[in-house]
């Protein structure tokens, strides 16, 4: 009792934990999306006149999401007295985004030594388009791994060990059927020899299934290595990935009982 309590409690924290995970991967993920917009609005309102930390709260926009909450932020921190390249940095402990943060870095540097902000803020943007659409072929280049591995995972395995489960009952099942000739000559002159089978049926198929399981969960976090760059991208495929692979396991086993029981007797 205490033992499935303590299982069922880390089960709960562990989901609770991905879900706040996939969440912040989320928000991140949307608010580099927006990067360029938001940066290249800002630049617009440099080139207006305005000062920097007017520029940055006028360049909040409710299509920003998340990303306007932050903007709005930030201008409360400064309106406080806070220096702008601190209430970015802080910006960036709450948006978990390498992007984000390296052009924070990046506007910082140039408020430092009092650049061409504006420019910058351009260049930045353009860069980050280029960057996207690079990313973008590069996710169309490698989605043929994608596909490869999911019908691995999905279809391969479970019907190898569909079939070969199926084959291990065969074989248990006849061997214990077998009536071998008595005496040890008869023994002696038969070229091979046979031995009682200790491995249960039960035993293979929840072999079978752990071994499934493992490989949904790898191949989940493969396929998101792949297509997102992040392991943990791959995570939401696993329940998915994992009871498609046990449905085709399971279909396997009941066509091939079904159209094989009476050849052997099943």
């Amino acid at each position: 009792m205490v033992l499935t309590f303590i299982i069922s409690f880390l089960l709960i924290e562990f989901l609770v934990y991905i879900f706040l995970v996939l969440g912040i991967d989320a928000k991140a993920k949307f608010v580099e999306d927006i990067l360029p917009d938001a940066l290249q609005l800002m630049a617009s309102n440099l080139k207006a006149g305005l000062t920097t930390d007017k520029a940055l709260l006028l360049s909040a926009r409710p299509e920003f999401g998340p990303f306007q909450e932050e903007i709005n932020l930030v201008g409360k921190e400064i309106t406080m007295g806070k220096d702008i390249d601190e209430a970015l940095l802080g910006m960036c402990s709450r948006l978990k985004s390498e992007k984000l943060e390296k052009t924070v870095l990046l506007i910082n540097s140039g408020l430092r030594s009092g650049g061409q902000l504006a420019a910058l803020l351009e260049q930045t943007a353009k860069n980050l388009r280029q960057q996207r659409l690079i990313d973008d072929k590069i996710r169309a280049n490698v989605m043929m791994y994608v596909i490869f591995i999911f019908v691995a995972v999905g279809f391969g395995a479970p019907m190898l060990f569909g079939l070969s489960t199926f084959l291990v009952e065969v074989l248990t099942k006849n061997m214990g059927m077998l009536s071998l000739p008595q005496g040890a000559g008869a023994a002696a002159a038969m070229p091979i020899s046979f031995s009682e089978i200790k491995i249960s049926i039960d035993f293979i198929i929840k072999f079978s299934v752990t071994v499934l399981l493992t490989t949904s969960v790898l191949g989940s976090l493969v396929i998101g290595l792949i297509s997102k760059g992040k392991e943990k991208q791959g995570i939401k495929f696993i329940p998915a990935l994992a009871l498609f692979s046990m449905a085709v396991f399971l279909v396997v086993r009941f066509l091939v009982r079904n159209l094989l029981s009476g050849l052997f007797s099943f």
